[in-house]
């Protein structure tokens, strides 16, 4: 592969960098915006049922080549990201109170 080929590769990657940014952040607001919602109604705002419903979904869509479990720890990250942000935004805790 040539260098301009390689070069022409990483703007490739780095689109999407940028779209999948755009997304997480999105993400991150409807998070914020559904825990605010549950508090108010008294909801809890951790539902493990949920997770195993996004890693079976999210696996089950994978079309490759990432393996399954490459998905689930991805959106392991992604989902205890969003519990973090949780904590920061809607508790007003900092993330040293939550070690």
């Amino acid at each position: 592969m040539t260098k301009k080929k390689i070069n022409n590769v990483r703007t490739k990657i780095d689109e999407i960098d940028t779209k999948l940014l755009y997304l997480l952040n999105q993400r991150a607001e409807i998070v914020l915006d559904l825990a605010k919602e549950k508090i108010k109604k008294g909801l809890k705002l951790y539902d493990p049922e949920r997770e195993k419903e996004i890693f079976v979904r999210m696996t089950e869509k994978n079309p490759g080549p990432l393996a399954p479990e490459a998905i689930v720890r991805l959106f392991e990250r992604i989902i205890d990201e969003s519990r973090s942000l949780e904590r920061v935004k809607v508790y007003n805790k900092s993330e040293s109170d939550s070690e």
